[in-house]
């Protein structure tokens, strides 16, 4: 609705460089920007030429695969919406090829919200690829079928309470039953050298195994954080990507993008409750306002990126990187505790593991520390966050606080390991970060 509307204003716009540049700030600052930055401006620059078509064809590609994801969301509602409302017929355009947001494989239809597949049989496949995996679904208030081309075959019938499919049941793959809901994975993304995703495949049984096992050693050590977990992820991902890191979409709650083929048993845990601590900040933001006057203004130091930021990115980067600490202190205290050194084996991950959790840990005590010094200037001085922006900040300090007491104990031992001067040089840029940007002025702003 909000690019239909921006449709509707293109139209009578008066300047449409001004426009232009409007809505590209916006893009980047908003949610908009994983998906549809390059669709509107695919030079990366703000350009009004051309605008409204790609606005148009934007609008017209995402109500394609809004209306589709719908019709699968409850498995034979269509057919009963149209029996309802005594309607002879609907006919739905559909795309069924490989589609890499969604991950769903070629020849394949995801029903429901478990992650069941219904599979197409071979002569379907070979028509749908013929037609680019383009494809019409005729809605009928008894059965459903699908037209390629001038060619019509059934797809699924209801019979009273009960839906009869003429494809192949391919039910979810679990990897970990838990409560609310269990946990499953769904097929793999194949990246290519040029780190853009190519194809969609099967997930090996291993894979699977690996993030089962990865979510049992949270569920041990942190049962907390694993009840967060459970709470905010439902489906996992996987990436085969050489350097491609995990990530997640702000408008797919609940589906984690995992990398498990560049990344070790300890980065799969870390990027399991990172991932997560996007969708509890996603959803946080939803029912809040946390900050407001940013601008997207790049003021602020980020640890992370060792680049300038708006208050936005370092209130993202200090909420997620406050449970990463949370989590390497936990894992360290389950480690430490009675049979943890065999627990620990047990779970996939060696003495080194360990020391890096530790180091990584103190790491980011420190990088949080930092940014929640400019997160409260921001509140005190700039008076940029909200009532509730205010009582984030203060439970982020009260949370890492507690982080750097409990892991303060291993400080000598990290510093004296392999890991020490890489911690002596992060301290040491952040001192010199601080004394480069130090508190942020208004004059700067």
């Amino acid at each position: 609705m909000y690019f239909i509307d921006l449709l509707q204003q293109i139209r009578v716009e008066q300047n449409p460089r001004e426009f232009a540049a409007e809505l590209f700030a916006e893009c980047e600052e908003k949610f908009f920007e994983n998906s549809y930055l390059d669709d509107l401006f695919p030079r990366g620059v703000s350009q009004a030429s051309g605008l409204e078509r790609r606005l148009n064809a934007l609008c017209m590609r995402l109500t394609q695969e809004l209306t589709q994801e719908s019709f699968c969301l409850v498995p034979g509602l269509p057919m009963l919406w149209c029996a309802s409302r005594k309607i002879p017929s609907w006919t739905i355009e559909a795309h069924l090829g490989h589609n890499v947001e969604r991950a769903e494989m070629f020849g394949t239809m995801a029903v429901g919200i478990e992650g069941d597949i219904y599979e197409a049989p071979l002569s379907v496949k070979r028509a749908l690829k013929q037609a680019s995996g383009q494809a019409t679904i005729l809605v009928l208030p008894q059965e459903l079928s699908l037209k390629i081309g001038r060619t019509m075959m059934h797809l699924c019938i209801r019979r009273g309470n009960r839906l009869e499919w003429s494809w192949t049941h391919r039910p979810p793959v679990v990897a970990k039953e838990t409560r609310p809901r269990a946990v499953t994975v769904g097929p793999t993304l194949v990246y290519g050298k040029d780190r853009q995703a190519r194809t969609v495949t099967s997930t090996s049984a291993d894979q699977v195994a690996r993030i089962g096992r990865a979510w049992t050693i949270v569920q041990e050590a942190w049962p907390e954080g694993h009840e967060v977990l459970t709470l905010l992820t439902a489906r996992i991902i996987p990436l085969k990507a050489k350097g491609v890191v995990s990530f997640s979409y702000r408008h797919r709650p609940g589906l984690s993008f995992i990398n498990c083929f560049d990344r070790d048993n300890l980065d799969l845990i870390d990027d399991l409750i990172h991932e997560n601590s996007h969708h509890h900040l996603n959803l946080l933001l939803r029912k809040q306002i946390l900050y407001h006057g940013d601008r997207n203004q790049q003021i602020f130091y980020s640890p992370w990126r060792r680049s300038l930021r708006p208050l936005r990115g370092i209130l993202h980067a200090a909420f997620t990187f406050v449970i990463g600490a949370m989590l390497f202190e936990r894992l360290s205290t389950w480690a430490s505790g009675r049979g943890g050194s065999a627990r620990w084996t047990q779970a996939g991950l060696t003495p080194h593991d360990l020391q890096r959790a530790r180091f990584r840990c103190l790491e980011e005590v420190e990088s949080v520390r930092y940014s929640i010094q400019d997160l409260e200037y921001a509140d005190w001085h700039l008076k940029w966050l909200t009532g509730s922006g205010q009582r984030l900040v203060k439970q982020l300090a009260e949370a890492i606080e507690q982080v750097e007491h409990n892991i303060a104990p291993h400080r000598k031992t990290v510093l004296a390991s392999t890991f020490g001067p890489a911690l002596r040089r992060h301290i040491k840029e952040l001192q010199q970060a601080r004394h480069t940007y130090g508190p942020v002025r208004l004059g700067k702003v």
